[in-house]
């Protein structure tokens, strides 16, 4: 079984243009691919539950700031306490579709979030300054519970269109609650990291010796 880290991978959507941005590199579309953007929104959804407490009982800005910094997002990332509160509010919802059980239940959840979160799908190229790539925030400068809620349901719903399976699942764990991208033509995987699985390996050998 294949468990595969978060890398530092750039975005799919980036959150705003960059004017130093090349527009002609060659390997823009596998750096910026639907399965990056799809983790980035797993890595998102995990420290938005958690993290240093800030006045308002979530992470910290800085916190939520580094792993969009992980995932490419270019300075200046300036989020403060309130796009984290949404932000949050945004990952919560996006956790209904980690907890779907079947490619129907996470396409409901989906069409639902699609309708009253998002805009029209549309391509953008943010003024000429990156390639073109969809979008369906209701604007190039949405405020970042927008852009994170409507980038992260257009890479969820692809996966789901593409693999006809659940994009994604809640750690099996009894110890930890991270969601996390499924992939792979092997056995459907129940934990979020090796370290997780091992765990309740180990677990559930200590349960059968003791009897």
């Amino acid at each position: 079984m294949r468990y595969i880290r978060p890398v530092p991978i750039p975005l799919l959507i980036p959150h705003g243009a960059d004017a130093d941005a090349d527009v002609h590199d060659p390997d823009w579309s596998t750096r910026h691919s639907v399965l990056s953007t799809a983790r980035r929104t797993a890595a998102l959804v995990n420290v938005l539950a958690g993290g240093p407490a800030d006045a308002d009982g979530g992470p910290a800005p800085d916190e939520v700031a580094e792993v969009l910094r992980a995932y490419g997002e270019k300075e200046p990332l300036d989020l403060t306490a309130h796009d984290v509160e949404g932000m949050r509010e945004a990952a919560a919802l996006l956790r209904d579709v980690f907890a779907a059980e079947s490619a129907d239940a996470a396409a409901h959840v989906l069409n639902r979030l699609l309708g009253a979160h998002t805009g029209r799908l549309r391509l953008t190229s943010h003024q000429g300054v990156s390639p073109w790539h969809p979008h369906v925030d209701r604007a190039d400068d949405a405020p970042w519970p927008e852009w994170f809620l409507a980038s992260s349901c257009l890479a969820l719903a692809v996966l789901v269109w593409d693999r006809q399976r659940p994009p994604g699942r809640i750690c099996a764990s009894g110890s930890c609650r991270n969601v996390f991208i499924a992939q792979g033509s092997g056995p459907e995987r129940r934990y979020c990291s090796r370290r997780c699985a091992t765990r309740e390996r180990v677990a559930a050998h200590r349960r059968r010796a003791d009897g």
